[in-house]
């Protein structure tokens, strides 16, 4: 059955957004590839990601890419359901990860905007049991970790910005090697005991990625009486239409939940089993969610526009610029070398040049290779999720996959050409 790019538009809540499309735009059916058909500077970008497809770098691929003044591309390829053989759609569900952070930074912002907490207090004042954190220096002759008290107080800055000392096993010999000598549960459990963790380092002393933003989550939740879940729900997915999101997952959305591949040796890729738990101890604010290409896009397009969309505030302009700005100063973003390669392979967004953080997302200093600008924000998901928001040239973009291990090369390397296709479709318009 044939329907019209305005049904399509309609159904999916993007009408308004279509207003401010380009003229030209074609007239979609629901048998083409893309709900949204473009305009043919853009057709590059769909060689591409069909290719993809076809050789087999990814099973199936969703990519997104909007301007200030509205969606400009989605393109869906390949399979979501690697049994029914359903295909991939912008509403198809992924699990997003650590694309969360900046939801739970979000709200974090919404709380110091309305005067609940600022970024330069200590985190106990709201949290007690960080009032006296450990650091882990190393272990003993005996093989036995060896704890310090920490320096200096955690403050929200330092959790917001990746400067706490708290770190991901995935990523640290030293903590892996803690989990197993003491039993600590892994941060993707949700389980409450995982922020039993020790600093790997004093607050303030470096940048390492890790579960600080798991613990922002908390704050939110201290500060508010709310579970992440609701108050995610009630401030920032039901402003923003996000109606497909959330850490639990209804019977309708798994249905539509891609399915997640694990790359082998050879290059191939296999269907796993994967799904967040579903009857959590905390509700994981560093990378719990799951969302839609359309969904995220939505909240992408709120930064992008200085944080309102529709008519609808969720942040304030000041707010956004101070979330994508330099918070850590002289400490530069650094490389992450890999502790559990099944998981993850070492990564570093901009090799070879300094790259900063803000609240919380990952500033490039120089123009990006594939046409951001220099000051763009952006981060990704374990299983190969990626966004970037560009406040200069005012264009943002994100690619989904469901793929293991993170950083993925062959992934990297389409996401970098879909950005390319964007900036080069754009430039001829």
């Amino acid at each position: 059955m044939e329907m019209s790019r305005r049904a399509v538009l309609r159904n999916s809540g993007l009408l308004a957004a279509a207003a401010a499309l380009p003229a030209g735009f074609e007239k979609a059916s629901a048998a083409t590839e893309h709900p949204v058909r473009h305009q043919r500077r853009f057709e590059p970008i769909d060689a591409v990601l069909r290719k993809a497809v076809e050789a087999g770098d990814v099973a199936g691929v969703v990519a997104v890419g909007a301007t200030a003044e509205g969606v400009v591309y989605e393109g869906t390829f390949g399979k979501a359901d690697a049994h029914a053989g359903s295909p991939m759609l912008s509403d198809t569900v992924f699990w997003i990860a650590s694309m969360t952070k900046a939801l739970t930074a979000t709200a974090c912002m919404q709380l110091v905007e309305h005067g609940r907490l600022h970024p330069d207090q200590q985190a106990s004042e709201i949290l007690p049991e960080l009032a006296q954190p450990k650091v882990l220096e190393g272990f003993d002759a005996q093989g036995q970790p060896m704890l310090r008290p920490a320096k200096r107080p955690i403050t929200v800055r330092h959790l917001l910005t990746h400067t706490s000392g708290y770190t991901y096993s995935i990523w640290s010999d030293t903590l892996t090697r803690y989990q197993k000598l003491t039993g600590l549960p892994d941060i993707g459990t949700c389980q409450n005991g995982a922020f039993q963790a020790p600093l790997e380092f004093d607050p303030g002393e470096r940048w390492n990625y890790g579960i600080s933003i798991d613990w922002v989550g908390k704050l939110v939740e201290a500060l508010t009486d709310q579970s992440l879940e609701i108050y995610f729900r009630e401030n920032i997915f039901g402003p923003l239409g996000m109606k497909d999101s959330g850490f639990l997952i209804g019977s309708a959305q798994k249905r539509r939940v891609a399915t997640l591949h694990n790359r082998q040796s050879d290059g191939s890729l296999v269907p796993a089993p994967f799904e967040m738990p579903q009857r959590p101890e905390f509700f994981m604010g560093g990378g719990g969610t799951f969302s839609t290409p359309r969904d995220y896009l939505a909240f992408l397009r709120m930064l992008l526009n200085g944080g309102s969309l529709n008519g609808v505030k969720v942040l304030r302009p000041e707010t956004v610029a101070m979330m994508m700005s330099n918070q850590i100063g002289d400490l530069d973003v650094r490389e992450m070398r890999t502790a559990q390669p099944a998981f993850s392979n070492s990564f570093d967004q901009f090799p070879g040049t300094p790259h900063k953080w803000g609240f919380s997302f990952d500033i490039n200093q120089q123009p990006g290779p594939h046409g951001r600008a220099a000051g763009s924000v952006s981060w990704a998901g374990l299983l190969n999720t990626y966004f970037w928001v560009d406040p200069v040239k005012k264009v943002t973009g994100a690619i989904f996959t469901q793929t293991l291990p993170f950083f993925d090369a062959r992934t990297v390397a389409l996401y970098g050409a879909f950005e390319s296709g964007l900036y080069s479709g754009l430039d001829r318009a």
